[in-house]
């Protein structure tokens, strides 16, 4: 599965295991919602430093998501 892919269902499943819209994930990691839809269908290709933003709201380290 390409990286891109697996990031994104990643971020979606963990996303709503925390009960939370796209909007106020994106609130919680600093970044604009649009981007986090984006991410969630493998459409962006994020830096590390934002994998970092949307690890900590979720309270795990950025490698997790790319597992």
């Amino acid at each position: 599965m390409d990286i891109r892919f697996r990031l994104a269902a990643n971020v979606r499943r963990l996303r709503l295991e925390k009960g939370w819209s796209q909007e106020a994930y994106a609130d919680e990691a600093g970044i604009h919602r649009t981007y986090v839809s984006d991410i969630e269908r493998g459409a962006r290709n994020p830096t590390i430093t934002v994998i970092e933003k949307l690890a900590a709201p979720l309270g795990i380290s950025a490698g997790s998501l790319l597992e």
